[in-house]
């Protein structure tokens, strides 16, 4: 099986007719069966929250949840770095939080992407197996590295075996990368049950530049065809491997990535069953 779908769910004009507006959730629904949100990384999000979500979507829809930045360690180069409380708090919420999408089968995977500093050591890799630990064994959980420690050649079985024994998805991403910055694209399955590609872009300058408009520039790109292709040629060859393939475009910067997933979609030859009925202009 293979799914496609996009970061957020309001920041895609293409889904509406190019309107100047944001996307409602089941008007997003209406065309990807899964989305990514990243609203968890920055605060926990209470049940009632994620329950006005789910009543949104049909049953079949699918988040993908971004770790809390405490989960991730994100805060550790920071002066108010969490204490081990303090992080173990955010991850008692955020499993309590998850609660409704996991009783309803509607949680793809919570996708915990480390900071590029989160290098492979011994006490990160022993904190892989913390991570397990908190969240449980029943909660799904993809992995995203971006700092190349761990994907060196050397280390890739080893890590591969790791992760299979956490069971753990390895977020097979595309960005832009170079020798002490970012990971190349690689195709690694470590769960029968899904593969995982995220594609942020190939904007090598506004990635690596982190000026005032960093954060609006960096994912600024627009896939070409033979990119697509590329792309529709791992997923294939990965859909032998797994039960499911999920591809997430995050280069939205200029608002590419829908279109970029549609054209994904059109070049894989897959429908999707059950979306939101597509809202009807009238008027």
């Amino acid at each position: 099986m293979i799914t496609l779908g996009v970061t957020t769910w309001s920041e895609h004009p293409a889904l509406i007719n190019g309107e100047e507006r944001p996307v409602k959730l089941n008007e997003y629904a209406a065309h990807f069966p899964v989305v990514e949100v990243d609203n968890p990384f920055y605060g926990i999000p209470q049940e009632k929250t994620v329950r006005q979500w789910m009543r949104q979507v049909p049953e079949s829809f699918q988040f993908i949840l971004k770790a809390n930045q405490l989960m991730t360690k994100h805060d550790m180069r920071s002066q108010m770095a969490a204490d081990d409380d303090q992080r173990r708090q955010a991850f008692s919420d955020y499993v309590k939080m998850l609660q409704p999408l996991i009783q309803t089968n509607q949680l793809k995977t919570v996708l915990f992407q480390f900071p590029p500093y989160f290098q492979r050591n011994n006490d990160n890799i022993r904190y892989l197996m913390t991570i397990r630990e908190l969240m449980g064994r029943k909660v799904p959980i993809a992995v995203e590295f971006r700092n190349p420690t761990w994907t060196e050649k050397s280390m890739q079985n080893s890590i591969k075996n790791y992760l299979k024994r956490l069971g753990m998805t390895f977020v097979i991403a595309d960005e832009p990368h170079n020798l002490n910055d970012g990971i190349e694209l690689l195709p690694m399955v470590t769960t029968s049950k899904m593969a995982m590609l995220r594609l942020h872009g190939r904007n090598a300058q506004g990635w690596f530049n982190q000026d005032k408009n960093w954060r609006s520039q960096r994912t600024l790109y627009k896939y070409s065809e033979d990119e697509l292709k590329q792309f529709a040629d791992i997923v294939t060859k990965l859909n032998k491997e797994v039960d499911e393939v999920c591809v997430i475009f995050n280069n939205n910067s200029g608002r590419d990535a829908a279109p970029n997933a549609l054209q994904l979609k059109d070049m894989l030859h897959v429908s999707f069953n059950d979306l939101a009925p597509m809202q009807l202009d009238l008027f």
